[in-house]
């Protein structure tokens, strides 16, 4: 069984910190199902295709499904779960669900972003791929996301590849495409979501 080290304390005290950073409602979002007040399985499930894209739903309001034009180009990722279209059942489940959209220009995306984006709109795990804390910072002046735990950065215009500190590969990307006015999930995710198994 692994020990905790100085790293871990670290990166669960960062952890602690930025969601406090992010305020109650965010903070309850990423709480584990247990914690929640639905325990329905089916919010665990990862993105389906047809799945629309929603922000967080409190309470009895209906959630607020994303349009493209919600999403402005260049602008800092908007954190965003998958709900089932037909029972307006939001994955919510998980915190590996936890989907980051962001909008560019359709020419600056390469070509293996571009045919998983929906009118410059891409979409990625938020889960680092290194120690599975939220990638929830954004860097504007080189356009990449960012996480605050050990600085990993991803380019969300090339793949979301790795470009910067200990994460080991591209954050998972999920495939869009617009439909009824509305972005949708075109499939599953592409890549794993979050940190590789620990080799026992």
């Amino acid at each position: 069984m692994r020990q905790t080290g100085p790293d871990d304390l670290a990166a669960s005290a960062l952890l602690r910190r930025h969601l406090l950073q992010c305020g109650a409602a965010a903070t309850v979002a990423m709480l584990p199902p247990a914690a929640r007040a639905d325990d329905d399985p089916a919010r665990n499930e990862r993105p389906q295709a047809g799945d629309l894209l929603v922000r967080s739903c409190e309470g009895d309001q209906p959630c607020a499904v994303i349009a493209p034009a919600d999403i402005k180009i260049s602008e800092p990722p908007v954190l965003v779960w998958a709900m089932d279209p037909a029972r307006k059942l939001p994955r919510d489940g998980s915190r590996l669900n936890l989907v980051l959209l962001l909008r560019f220009d359709p020419a600056t995306l390469d070509p293996s972003t571009m045919s998983r984006a929906a009118d410059g709109v891409v979409a990625y795990s938020a889960i680092c791929t290194h120690a599975q804390c939220p990638v929830s910072g954004w860097i504007a002046d080189r356009q990449v996301l960012h996480c605050p735990c050990h600085q990993s950065e991803y380019d969300p215009r090339r793949n979301g590849q790795v470009v910067a500190g200990p994460a080991p590969r591209p954050l998972a990307s999920l495939p869009l495409t617009i439909a009824e006015g509305t972005l949708q999930v075109a499939g599953s995710f592409i890549g794993r979501v979050g940190m590789d198994k620990p080799s026992m």
